[in-house]
């Protein structure tokens, strides 16, 4: 399976191949901030999206662990920030209350926003969620990556696996009304897009430290295997809606997720580190949970700058 992925370093953007290595130098090629996202557009499959990495002869060799270097979510656009993260929900198997009969017609399953990608977090960044959030849970999640030619046809590029980390106390209180509300919370994201089909078999563990010690630990899976409804289904009818598929959108699409330490009885405290293990690709994904801290002030209060005359 071939792997890309982007960084920045010293104020420049540089692409790399496959998966570092503990201890050993990475290889990095320059790349312009749209490089990779034009390559997709331009078709030709795999090697020519790896061949517009490596055309260049200019390469420089960084230690993994240079504080300059910053890794990014997969062909994230620069400041315009035009991206946008958005899932599905219910539609893992061990959340399904009602598995569909083979012959059934295809059902959309409920869909929600979460945020633009300039709000994606990735390895080491804290995820921050609001100080009132009533009990959080973690979800891994496969990741698909899409961007949006001049025409607004997408184009998929890979896959790459995501924490949609959510306020689902909150959800529970009023699932048919504060879902969004719970979703306001930080997703991080592995920088490696996997240039392949989606994924059939994703499995990894969770595993919760608190203090550094485990606190909590749980196997889980995704991917199409574990999901009910056919991913190009799913893709299809999301993508005839029109607000999807504006000209050079990057579209995160999260497919769903298993359940996780809420449903095991553990409440997720502020500083708990949060770590996915996904054994099946050879990757980690690891974040530390910070509530946010209380608003001192509130938005209304600009509301006494502004009065009404007759």
């Amino acid at each position: 399976m071939s792997i890309l992925f982007e960084v920045e370093y010293s104020g420049q953007r540089y692409a790399g191949l496959g998966l570092p290595v503990a201890g050993e130098p990475i290889t990095l090629y320059p790349v312009a901030e749209d490089q990779l996202r034009n390559a997709v557009l331009a078709g030709g499959g795999t090697q020519a999206l790896l061949d517009s990495v490596t055309s260049g002869t200019a390469t420089i060799s960084v230690a993994g662990d240079d504080p300059e270097l910053h890794f990014l979510p997969p062909l994230l656009p620069g400041p315009a920030g035009n991206s946008l993260i958005t899932g599905f929900m219910g539609t893992h198997r061990s959340k399904f209350p009602n598995p569909p009969k083979p012959d059934e017609p295809f059902k959309a399953p409920n869909w929600l926003i979460k945020g633009t990608g300039s709000w994606l977090e990735t390895n080491g960044l804290p995820l921050t969620v609001p100080a009132s959030a009533v009990a959080l849970l973690e979800e891994p999640e496969v990741g698909l990556v899409f961007v949006n030619d001049e025409d607004g046809n997408p184009h998929y590029a890979g896959y790459t696996f995501a924490n949609d980390l959510n306020d689902i106390g909150l959800h529970l209180q009023n699932p048919w009304g504060w879902t969004p509300y719970a979703k306001l919370c930080d997703t991080s994201m592995t920088p490696w897009l996997f240039l392949g089909e989606p994924p059939q078999t994703v499995t990894g563990q969770i595993i919760i430290e608190r203090d550094g010690v485990p606190a909590w630990k749980g196997d889980f899976t995704c991917g199409a295997d574990a999901i009910f409804q056919r991913v190009p289904d799913m893709v299809d009818h999301l993508f005839s809606y029109p607000g999807l598929r504006r000209p050079g959108l990057v579209n995160y699409l999260l497919l769903g997720s298993d359940k996780a330490s809420y449903h095991a009885g553990f409440t997720i405290l502020d500083g708990d580190q949060i770590i996915f293990d996904l054994a099946s690709h050879g990757v980690v994904l690891s974040n530390q949970v910070r509530y946010a801290p209380l608003a001192e002030t509130t938005a209304s209060a600009g509301f006494a700058n502004w009065s009404s005359s007759d």
